[in-house]
Formats: C-alpha cells, sequence, structure tokens
C-alpha cells in the first residue's frame, strides 16, 4: 500500500508537533550564536562548482546570459566556498542555515534537498567546534522537550560530555585494523598494506580497491554502527588522505584536523582546522576529480575565485552539521522526510 502524502491531513497532524520541534531548535540555535557573537550569512545556492570531493553528486542547471548563451552552474552540495570566502573578506565568525543539494542519495537518513548548518571562528582551535556541538545536542534535545536522542532502540544522553576518540583508535578498537601501519611517513597510504588486514577479518575486497575504498568498507561496517552509543563521540584526527579541505596535524603529518560528531550510530558533523594553502588545496581538488572521473566519469569545474580567497584567508575553524538529522535524533523521528515541512520529490 502506498505511503499516505505528506499533505495529507491526518498524517501532518502526526508529523507537525515534530516540525513544531523543528522551529523551536532552529530559533533556538539563533539564539545561541547571536549571543555567541556571529554574524548570519546567507549564500546563493548557485555556484560555478558545486565541491570537490569524489563522492558527491551535484545537480546541475544551465544559466541563460542576457545575450542568450548558456553555461553550467550547480546547486552546492555545502556553502563553504561561499562562507570561506567572507572569512577571506573579514568575516570573522559567521553561520549558515544553508539548503544543499546532494544527488544519489535518498533513505531514511537522507534527501537530495536538506539544511546544513555552517559555522565558522577564525584565530580558534577546531577544538572549540567538538564545544559548540556538545553545546547544540543539549539545546536540540531541551527545545524538543527530550532527555535522549534517539534512533529506533538506540539512545544518547546529550547532556554527557561527548567521548573523543581519534579514527586510528576506533578502527584498531572495533575493527582490529592498524591504519598508522598502511601509511609512509608523509600519510600516504598503501592499499596492500591495508588489503591483508581486511582478508584478516572476513572482510572481502576487490582487486580494484583503493585504500580509501576499503578504510571506508571497514568504517561503515564496523565502527560507525558503535559510535554515540549511551553518549556522543567525536571520532577525530582523520588520516590526511581522507583530510578533504582540513589542514594537517602540526603533531603528525599523516593525520589531518579533522573530526565527525556521532550520536546513536549517526554522523551529524563534519569539522576541520581549515587547510588554507591553496597550492595544496588545489592538488587536493584536482587528484579528488581525478578519482571522480574514473569512478563516475565526470569532474566538476574547480572555483578559481574560492583558491585566489583561500590565500586571503585567515586561521579558522569551521564545520558542517546536518540540521534535519540532529532534529531527527531530538524528536526520535523515524525518516527524514517526518521533519522537513514540505519534503523534496
Amino acid at each position: 500500500m502506498a505511503e499516505t502524502s505528506w499533505w495529507n491531513a491526518a498524517r501532518h497532524a502526526d508529523r507537525r508537533p515534530m516540525l513544531l520541534a523543528r522551529n523551536r531548535i532552529q530559533a533556538g540555535l539563533r539564539r545561541w550564536f547571536d549571543d555567541q557573537g556571529f554574524t548570519e550569512t546567507d549564500p546563493c545556492a548557485l555556484q560555478i562548482s558545486p565541491g570537490n570531493e569524489t563522492h558527491l553528486h551535484a545537480f546541475a542547471a544551465e544559466a541563460i546570459d542576457n545575450d542568450g548563451g548558456m553555461r553550467r552552474l550547480y546547486l552546492h552540495t555545502s556553502p563553504e566556498f561561499a562562507l570561506k570566502k567572507l572569512l577571506a573578506a573579514g568575516e570573522e565568525k559567521i553561520f549558515a542555515f544553508a539548503h544543499v543539494w546532494r544527488n544519489r542519495e535518498r533513505g531514511a537518513r537522507h534527501s537530495p534537498e536538506f539544511v546544513m548548518l555552517e559555522w565558522y571562528r577564525t584565530h580558534e582551535s577546531y577544538e572549540v567546534l567538538m564545544q559548540d556541538c556538545a553545546a547544540f545536542l543539549a539545546l536540540a534535545a531541551r527545545a524538543a522537550g527530550s532527555p535522549l536522542l534517539r534512533r529506533g532502540d538506540l539512545t544518547c544522553d546529550p547532556f554527557l560530555a561527548p567521548e573523543r576518540l581519534s579514527v586510528c583508535e576506533a578502527f584498531m578498537k572495533y575493527a582490529g585494523v592498524d591504519l598508522l601501519a598502511t601509511m609512509d611517513d608523509n600519510g600516504v597510504p598503501d592499499a596492500e598494506k591495508l588489503r591483508p588486514q581486511l582478508h584478516a577479518k572476513g572482510m572481502r575486497t576487490a582487486p580494484d580497491d583503493t585504500w580509501s575504498d576499503m578504510m571506508s568498507r571497514v568504517l561503515t561496517a564496523d565502527v560507525e554502527p558503535r559510535l554515540g552509543h549511551g553518549r556522543a563521540t567525536i571520532l577525530d584526527r582523520y588520516p590526511a588522505h581522507e583530510a578533504a579541505l582540513a589542514r594537517r596535524c602540526p603533531d603528525d603529518p599523516r593525520l589531518a584536523e579533522r573530526f565527525e560528531l556521532y550520536a546513536c550510530g549517526v554522523e551529524l558533523a563534519n569539522g576541520f582546522g581549515e587547510l588554507t594553502d591553496p597550492v595544496e588545496q588545489r592538488a587536493r581538488f584536482i587528484a579528488e576529480m581525478d578519482e571522480k572521473e574514473r569512478i563516475y566519469g565526470e569532474r566538476y569545474p574547480l572555483d578559481e575565485d574560492f583558491l585566489s580567497a583561500l590565500a586571503d584567508m585567515p586561521l579558522a575553524a569551521g564545520i558542517a552539521l546536518g540540521f534535519d538529522r540532529l532534529v531527527m535524533l531530538a524528536t526520535g523521528a523515524p525518516k527524514i522526510d517526518d521533519i522537513i515541512w514540505a519534503p523534496a520529490g
């Protein structure tokens, strides 16, 4: 039997308490940012580049210029490039509730259009973002009137300090995999050093699996499901090869200042000590797009203005949080569409 449409009056009546909780959580977060001296921004969604990560898939649009000429633009997968340009322009503490679009993503916790809460602090360590995240978990629970975050039978106490665990520690603890042994001193990974560790634990690999493919498989199967039970988990110090837009750790170049926040086994946020070296960033983008073209047969353009702006961007810490997922856990909603006012088709 087909599911009742979200605009059915009876179904809307069931969803409405969760939607009102969503509004209270968003209003509470705005007050928090205002109290902390942040400025709210509202970046446009149409961009030259939607982002340059291998497995992110964008929605494309054809722009018609005044002379009738056409050029391709994209709906952004994150407001990151625009917000970092604002940091280069002189803003110091900014945030945005941005609608973002990601193709090939649809499921109980995925919507092709969703709201990303992204915020940046200049001249501060990325560790302060961890404190922000802990505050937001408690704020969301209070606004929803819930003592716990929930996903099915799993719970997480939002008022407890999150545990902090490095990626390498988590892989050893939950999967028996020694990631550090598969990287050289500069963090360059070796797939053939990781492959036998997966075979030893009974996990199959394909001959063309990259190091990143295998790492992601272990993360998804063995590590993520065990994070954020009882209290939130901060999964910290990612391998530099998986650093995306994060700078390397000063005490170990194999690792990067990147962390993810988990509650009830759900990834909620992805934070960085931001990379500000345009040369290294360009090299990372090109490598990501080469891999995207190898796997999917397409690549996205680089935002040259963004790369230029990095040279003027101060040291900063930045993070993106899936606002809809936070609302889901605070209300116990089983599906993301339950807490979106008018879900995407």
